[in-house]
């Protein structure tokens, strides 16, 4: 099951437990029951302090992370592999007693839950958002004896997850409670519980106080805590839109990474400064009073700063037509790497020509029956070589002027209407999924009128990155770059970063 430099890297790891650990394995005569005892045993082979030991669970293939004599409440349903077996390892350290990375302010939310809450999560080992949501979870088990937790390998437990068209898919106490990414303060705001705001009020002003957690806001905060300025972060997460990527392959000195490696290679280096990270955390109006900037977050609590830098990033855009918002997550999906694996053998649709919609096509076509790309334009508009590469597969057909009119199904997608542009004609395709690409909409909305916004919403900005309001400035998809990519996001951050310290010692 693990590859050699894999078993180097989990042994190295596991060097890491504090205590002993038990896993308490269900297994059957199927081939998955064979593949998770061999999985298991060569993971309890990585570290004396792991035993596996055989338990009847309520599903089979799986197992249990515990202490000695104490049940922990989380539960992995299949085999984590790809992007869950980070999670497994986490679990098991965190059980062995490595402590969390998170506040205790949110520490302390978690163990003040007093009702029976039981959460499961369907997931894909290919999804890049499942992680943060499953080791979420995780750890809310570990730190509340009222709270349990089972990530569901989909592609194993077929029946259960027939019906979820994207993950991942949270159920509480039997009920759905949530699609998508989540942070934990995410989930705390779901079940009503909020970060006592009287935990910021001993917080001085800042020199510069960024908002946002991508790669634009990481490059701004470093350049600006180099250039020894007290300087805060307050962000839902560290990596921002960059968690929900792929490979990456065009970040210059690396030839290839991925979004989550990206994003904790971000926060690695974050955490080399002395920064103030006040994560899990969603700002939600900004003012100014007397020479400070008032940074109100959605717990009430108000932050102060000299200069704030706006690096909030962007969304996937929507269709805007009908069906669309009520099959978001029932066939309608936005994210390829995700949710492909759910199609699996069915026909989808790709909409966008753009390179992330050529480039969803191509994942898709390994894994769907065939897929369709609509193009509104005349022309694709993505990189040549993806247009070359796409156009030698088989069971992938380009349509171009086309324009989306309509999401159509009940429970979940069963096709999706388009106009052809030049003839005037209608055509309706028979799809389980749809797959929306067609570019990002900034986060703005919590600035208001404050700040001068173009047509598209994005915050304008000058050469410094300074926007229209002295002393606030912006960077990375936020703004009007023409072009969103990491690097760009980057240096904007760095400019940004650069334009505030101007600021501040001239003002």
């Amino acid at each position: 099951m693990l590859n050699e430099e894999l078993k180097s890297q989990l042994k190295q790891l596991l060097q890491l437990m504090e205590g002993d650990v038990e896993l308490k394995a269900s297994f059957g005569d199927d081939d998955k029951s064979n593949e998770l005892r061999t999985f298991l045993d060569e993971v309890a082979n990585s570290s004396s302090r792991i035993t596996v030991q055989e338990a009847e669970l309520k599903r089979t293939p799986s197992f249990t992370v515990n202490r000695p004599g104490e049940d922990t409440g989380i539960t992995f349903a299949g085999i984590p592999m790809g992007h869950e077996f980070n999670s497994l390892v986490l679990a098991i350290l965190q059980v062995s007693g490595r402590p969390p990375k998170e506040d205790q302010e949110v520490i302390d939310q978690i163990k003040a839950l007093d009702e029976p809450l039981n959460f499961e999560t369907f997931a894909s080992l290919t999804c890049t958002k499942c992680p943060d949501v499953v080791q979420a979870f995780n750890l809310m088990s570990l730190l509340n004896p009222n709270i349990t937790h089972t990530m569901i390998d989909g592609s194993i437990f077929r029946e259960e997850s027939e019906d979820i068209m994207a993950v991942p898919a949270v159920f509480l106490n039997s009920e759905e409670f949530g699609n998508g990414r989540m942070t934990i303060q995410d989930i705390l705001s779901k079940l009503g519980s909020k970060a006592d705001p009287s935990n910021f009020d001993d917080k001085d002003p800042y020199d510069v106080l960024v908002v946002g957690g991508g790669p634009a806001s990481g490059s701004a905060a470093i350049y600006t805590a180099r250039k020894g300025l007290r300087t805060g972060i307050v962000a839902e997460n560290i990596g921002g839109q960059v968690n929900d990527t792929g490979s990456i392959e065009n970040f210059i000195t690396v030839k290839e990474t991925d979004g989550p490696q990206f994003a904790s290679a971000l926060e690695d280096h974050i955490n080399e400064y002395n920064i103030d990270k006040m994560i899990n955390m969603r700002a939600t109006s900004i003012d100014k009073k007397d020479d400070l900037f008032q940074v109100t977050l959605d717990n009430d609590a108000v932050l102060e700063s000299k200069t704030v830098i706006v690096a909030t990033g962007a969304r996937w855009r929507k269709l805007e037509v009908p069906g669309e918002d009520k099959l978001i997550n029932k066939g309608v999906a936005f994210c390829p790497h995700c949710d492909g694996p759910l199609f699996e053998g069915k026909d989808v649709a790709v909409v966008g020509g753009g390179n992330s919609g050529v480039e969803a096509a191509i994942d898709l076509a390994g894994i769907a029956k065939s897929v369709v790309l609509l193009e509104r334009g005349a022309a694709l508009k993505a990189d040549e070589v993806l247009q070359e590469r796409v156009s030698e597969i088989p069971n992938v057909t380009v349509v171009k002027n086309a324009q989306t009119t309509e999401v159509l199904g009940d429970n979940n997608v069963s096709g999706i209407k388009y106009l052809d542009t030049e003839t005037d004609e209608e055509h309706t395709l028979d799809v389980s999924g749809i797959f929306v690409q067609i570019g990002l909409l900034p986060n703005t909305e919590w600035l208001g009128d404050y700040v001068e916004l173009n047509a598209r919403h994005e915050v304008k900005i000058d050469e410094v990155n300074a926007s229209s309001v002295p002393g606030l400035f912006a960077a990375g998809d936020v703004t009007e770059v023409p072009y969103k990519q990491i690097i760009i996001s980057m240096g904007a951050g760095a400019n940004a970063g650069l334009g505030a310290f101007d600021y501040i010692i001239r003002n």
